[in-house]
């Protein structure tokens, strides 16, 4: 039997099990599709935390060959965020199509020893005191938990019985991939006109992607597409259509804002699209779903291996209030690329013009955008930093604190010797001496600093179990 089963082998479920396998926990990953590669994705932006992330699983290196790195983002017209000032080692978008993402994640799971099934659709599950028992087109499984990974029209969902509350926020959204005769003189494009709105970005391989909305013309979302129809609205709304030819993809779509109320229920989770679904607007979907497995993949672990009950709990307490935030700024943004009247399209870049001139407004507006901004609640009392997102510091050595993380372990930072909890937590030097003792978490979150080991060894006790307890 296995200890995790993950429904999905998308980007979020991968970066799970991969998580979870690297841990030393047996994971069995649920796939309903038949294991063909595709190079066809929605997805197209991996953001600074996003990678982030995967530098602390040693694939950032890699990812970022494969992408363009967008410093200056143009929301409307002559509305420019500048990502070049995050504090980050990766100060930037990464344009690159999600199956790059996917592929990465795919390999590293499998090496760590991913079993996955594929034409395994969830037909319905059970779980009882002892674990959840899934079933598939292709049998039974049973684990002590599963995790729910399987996108919008979740079956995990659904066997749960859970509501998915929402709307629909655009209609009849084009979808294209083509070629270019005349390509873009920037790397993202995109701009609204009252009536149209396109956004247009390369792929990497000769290809770019389209998406793109026309007031006057909203159908149903199997209606038939044609090139033409993306040209027009295109060249409305962005003044060219760049002699596009050669679809390789031409498809219609909705976007919804949904969430679903409890990220955990019982023995089972809910992540990314499956969890919550939101415009376009951004490109948060993939990111904020390969977030929620970083959160999870270590409390899933720690669980397993003796850490309180209540630690699970806290992926729904820390995740759940980003989603919701995530639906409202990506909401936010295609309504405001939505606005009819011209007079409003001005007030649309006075307002964001002036946001971005006061220092504090661009540094939250750029830290949501990018991810880097997002914390998790601290508890009473507990210090300034605490779940706020750890920067990558130099180590001694020559090495970095989210290469030390690749270990999948709590890190220490500070010369204060830990003399126990080896299991649980990797003790390193910072390349500046600092006074004070700063524990971060395996998903790169502050969880405590101070200056006292017995009163740190309480924190881990409550936190994931006594001294003793592996993480790995």
């Amino acid at each position: 039997m296995s200890e995790v089963i993950v429904v999905g082998a998308g980007p979020t479920g991968l970066l799970l099990a991969g998580d979870l396998a690297e841990s030393g926990v047996a994971v069995t990953v649920l796939e309903r599709r038949d294991g063909t590669v595709s190079n066809l994705s929605r997805a197209f932006g991996v953001h600074a935390r996003t990678l982030e992330q995967l530098d602390a699983r040693g694939l950032a290196d890699r990812l970022v060959p494969m992408g363009a790195a967008l410093r200056t983002v143009r929301l409307f017209e002559r509305v420019e965020v500048d990502l070049g000032e995050l504090p980050s080692r990766f100060p930037f978008l990464l344009i690159t199509p999600q199956y790059n993402v996917e592929r990465l994640l795919l390999e590293r799971a499998v090496a760590a020893g991913v079993e996955i099934v594929y034409d395994a659709g969830v037909r319905g599950l059970a779980q009882d005191d002892g674990g959840v028992t899934v079933s598939t087109t292709a049998g039974q499984f049973r684990a002590s938990y599963v995790a729910g990974c399987d996108g919008y029209r979740s079956a995990v969902r659904q066997a749960l019985g859970q509501p998915f509350p929402g709307k629909a926020v655009l209609k009849s959204i084009m979808l294209a991939d083509v070629q270019v005769a005349r390509p873009p003189a920037g790397l993202l494009t995109v701009n609204g006109v009252g009536d149209a709105f396109a956004f247009i970005a390369p792929f990497g391989d000769g290809y770019y992607r389209v998406f793109a909305w026309d007031r006057r013309h909203v159908v149903a979302d199997d209606a038939p597409l044609g090139l033409e129809e993306v040209r027009e609205v295109t060249r409305r709304a962005l003044g060219d259509d760049y002699g596009m030819s050669r679809p390789r993809w031409l498809s219609r779509f909705h976007s919804d804002e949904r969430q679903v109320p409890h990220y955990r229920i019982g023995r089972v989770f809910l992540a990314g699209d499956a969890a919550h679904v939101h415009s376009p607007a951004g490109g948060q979907g993939m990111n904020t779903g390969l977030q929620d497995a970083a959160n999870l993949s270590w409390k899933l672990a720690a669980a397993l291996r003796g850490a309180p009950d209540a630690l699970l709990d806290s992926y729904h307490d820390e995740r759940h209030p980003i989603g919701r935030s995530v639906l409202r700024s990506s909401g936010a943004l295609i309504r405001a690329a939505m606005i009819e009247s011209a007079a409003g399209r001005a007030l649309r870049g006075m307002a964001a013009r002036g946001a971005l001139s006061i220092p504090a407004l661009r540094e939250k507006i750029t830290g949501q955008l990018s991810g880097i901004g997002y914390h998790y609640p601290a508890p009473h009392g507990a210090p300034d930093r605490t779940g706020t997102r750890a920067a990558d510091l130099p180590l001694t050595g020559g090495a970095r604190l989210y290469q030390a993380l690749r270990e999948r372990r709590f890190v220490l930072i500070g010369h204060t010797p830990l003399t126990h909890r080896h299991d649980q937590v990797l003790q390193v030097e910072p390349a500046t001496p600092a006074d004070t003792l700063t524990l971060v978490r395996p998903d790169g979150y502050i969880a405590w600093t101070g200056t006292d080991t017995e009163d740190l060894d309480r924190f881990l006790t409550t936190l994931v179990g006594p001294a003793g307890s592996r993480l790995v």
